[in-house]
């Protein structure tokens, strides 16, 4: 998959799983390495999105690399104009807008890698990362730790009663959970 050269075509590659699970880390080693590589890259994450800094996707494991906070979607083509990589840093917070935009950036020979949720605190599908793993040539499914039980974990238990869908935050808002141990507050 890195070996592969942009002038090949583009592709899609997708990061995806519950929160704290390594996505973001995962993204920021892929990104880190098509730094190495000498390939110009762009990376993106949502303003919506400001548990850590302004500036930078951040892992929860505190690894960071610089990015540009964008609210949309639409504005990342103009960005990427010049870039061979983007990425994506919580691409579900982008809404249905971005796959359109990364199908055409791919379609012009860039890579593009997303790292998202792929399911909601329900356990339901996030928009549009079903989609964007539709379209995908590489998928990646990254699992954490169950915080309650210590089995493998593939979902985002929120430990509050909001109902909101997007509820930004981290330690203390979420935990990850494995199939036995989360459960969704009735609302």
């Amino acid at each position: 998959m890195e070996s592969m050269h942009p002038s090949e075509g583009g592709w899609i590659e997708v990061v995806c799983g519950c929160m704290y699970s390594g996505k973001s880390e995962e993204l920021i080693r892929r990104l880190r390495r098509a730094q190495i590589a000498n390939q110009n890259v762009l990376i993106i994450k949502p303003a919506i999105d400001n548990r850590y800094e302004e500036s930078f996707i951040v892992s929860h494991s505190e690894q960071r690399l610089r990015s540009v906070a964008l609210d949309d979607a639409a504005d990342i083509p103009k960005l990427a104009e010049d870039a061979v990589v983007v990425g994506i840093d919580e691409a579900q917070f982008f809404g249905m807008p971005l796959l359109p935009v990364i199908e055409k950036l791919a379609d012009a020979g860039k890579r593009i890698i997303i790292a998202g949720l792929d399911m909601d605190y329900k356990n339901e599908p996030f928009d549009p990362m079903p989609q964007i793993l539709a379209k995908a040539e590489y998928i990646t499914k990254t699992l954490a730790i169950c915080m309650q039980c210590g089995r493998p974990a593939s979902r985002t238990q929120r430990l509050s009663h909001s109902s909101e869908r997007v509820l930004i935050g981290g330690k203390g808002v979420y935990e990850a959970r494995c199939r036995k141990c989360h459960t969704v507050h009735q609302e």
